[in-house]
């Protein structure tokens, strides 16, 4: 285990989703990016909550915004160094990103992530 302090690794999510294709970044609609500081479940790296951008239809309308978390502490318990900290919050924030976009678990697998 390798513990970031909480605003370290609140940087580590920014950075990671700034480092997202800029056209990407414009495509992403109606979804907050939040860090879970507390959580001790160590099962989930991430999460995606929300309806995805392929299955929405003109129905969509006053939601509240979908919702991608990244657990701090699941992260860093798989994590040795600080450098694998970032590739692993970067590697999460693609990974639900990707939920957004409507790519479902087995296909980013494949895609690497």
């Amino acid at each position: 285990m390798f513990d970031v302090e909480p605003e370290r690794f609140e940087l580590m999510v920014s950075t990671a989703l700034d480092s997202l294709p800029p056209k990407l970044g414009k495509e992403m609609r109606n979804v907050a990016v939040t860090v879970d500081q507390n959580s001790t479940d160590l099962r989930l790296l991430g999460l995606y909550m929300g309806v995805p951008l392929t299955q929405r239809t003109s129905h969509y309308s006053t939601v509240l915004p979908d919702r991608i978390t990244i657990f701090r502490h699941a992260i860093c318990a798989i994590c040795s160094t600080e450098d694998e900290v970032v590739e692993q919050v970067r590697r999460t924030v693609i990974h639900e990103v990707g939920h957004h976009f409507g790519i479902d678990d087995s296909r980013l697998h494949e895609l690497g992530w």
